[in-house]
């Protein structure tokens, strides 16, 4: 019963950073997920794989997994990396790519 200990990504959709800051705390699968033979759903008996636990920290989610004696690896997000532009860029005579309507 391993858990991993991730901060929340920025999805797809979504233009701003709002739910960003928070940590999560989620088990890694024991056993893997399997269609049911009548049904045709997808699951597994592992109900630990419905536990998510939600911290406002690092710290806060690594000092719970060492309270419950749980192993677990913390995985850090990927440095963001901004690129300053302007809009004025996008018809600058000197650009790289090539602009057309």
């Amino acid at each position: 019963m391993r858990a991993r200990i991730y901060q929340i990504p920025k999805n797809a959709m979504q233009s701003g950073r709002a739910k960003t800051e928070d940590w999560v705390l989620e088990f890694e699968p024991s056993e893997p997920r399997r269609a049911d033979p009548l049904m045709g759903w997808i699951g597994s008996a592992d109900t630990q794989a419905q536990v998510r636990l939600v911290f406002g920290s690092c710290d806060e989610a690594v000092a719970y997994a060492e309270r419950e004696r749980i192993p677990h690896v913390v995985a850090l997000p990927a440095r963001r990396v901004m690129k300053p532009k302007a809009y004025s860029d996008n018809f600058r005579a000197g650009r790289v790519e090539n602009w057309t309507h």
